[in-house]
């Protein structure tokens, strides 16, 4: 822990619980807000899923689209379909 901190943890370093459609990619055990936005990352770079004609754009797949509810999202739209699956 760092000098200065008082010990509580911000919302990115906070554990959270995926939902059982998250945690399709992410793992069913809590884990930092932070480790959930970069195993999506990791999922969409695996899976080729960034629009090749606009980058910041996800295609979704299957298991994207039960987190997101559409074909596609921004990079930015993101976080906020992840947070409806955390808790």
């Amino acid at each position: 822990m760092a000098k200065g901190t008082s010990g509580r943890q911000d919302g990115l370093q906070r554990p959270v619980k995926p939902s059982a459609d998250l945690a399709a990619i992410t793992g069913p055990d809590p884990l930092p807000r932070s480790q959930v936005v970069s195993k999506m990352w990791e999922h969409i770079k695996k899976n080729n899923l960034q629009n090749p004609a606009n980058k910041r754009e996800i295609l979704a797949d299957d298991k994207l689209k039960k987190i997101f509810g559409v074909d596609k999202v921004s990079m930015f739209e993101m976080n906020k379909h992840l947070s409806r699956h955390l808790s």
